[in-house]
C-alpha cells in the first residue's frame, strides 16, 4: 500500500474528495489554504493511493501535555465509502503508529463523534481504547 505525505497543492487537492466525506463543511476552493494554515502549526496530511485514486486520508500532529506527555494526535482519519474494509484504514493507522514510535510518543489519540459506531468498532479492533468523553462549550 502506497502511503504518501501530501506536500504540494496538487497532492493536498487530491485528498479533498475523501476528506470531504468526513468533514462535510469543507469546500474545495478553500481546502488547500486551510491545510496549509494548519501545517504552520504542525499538521501533517497523508494519504493512501490505489492506482490513480486517493482512497484514504489522515491528518495528524504531535502534541505534548502534562497528563499524557508526547503523543500523536489524529485529527482526521477517513477511508472512502467505496473502499472501506479493504485494509486502507488499518494501513494508515499502522503507518501513524510507526511515526509515533519513531518520535518516542507514549500514545496515539483521537476523538470520534458519539454516533460513529462503525469507526469505534474499527478503532477497538486496532487496539485503541475508549478512555473518556470530550466535553465542549461553543462560544
Amino acid at each position: 500500500m502506497n502511503i504518501r505525505v501530501a506536500e504540494s497543492d496538487h497532492e493536498i487537492a487530491e485528498c479533498y474528495e475523501v476528506m470531504h466525506q468526513l468533514r462535510e463543511k469543507l469546500r474545495m476552493e478553500t481546502f488547500a489554504e486551510k491545510v496549509r494554515a494548519q501545517q504552520n502549526s504542525g499538521y501533517h496530511l497523508v494519504y493512501v493511493h490505489d492506482g490513480d485514486t486517493v482512497v484514504a486520508v489522515a491528518g495528524f500532529r504531535f502534541l505534548e501535555t502534562l497528563v499524557d506527555g508526547l503523543y500523536l494526535y489524529v485529527d482526521d482519519l477517513v477511508t472512502s465509502a467505496t473502499e472501506r474494509s479493504k485494509g486502507h484504514g488499518r494501513a494508515l493507522l499502522s503507518w501513524l503508529t510507526e511515526r509515533a514510535q519513531e518520535k518516542h510518543c507514549g500514545s496515539i489519540q483521537l476523538d470520534s463523534g458519539l454516533a460513529r459506531k462503525d469507526a469505534h468498532r474499527f478503532y477497538e479492533r486496532e487496539g485503541m481504547q475508549n478512555r473518556g468523553l470530550r466535553f465542549q462549550k461553543d462560544v
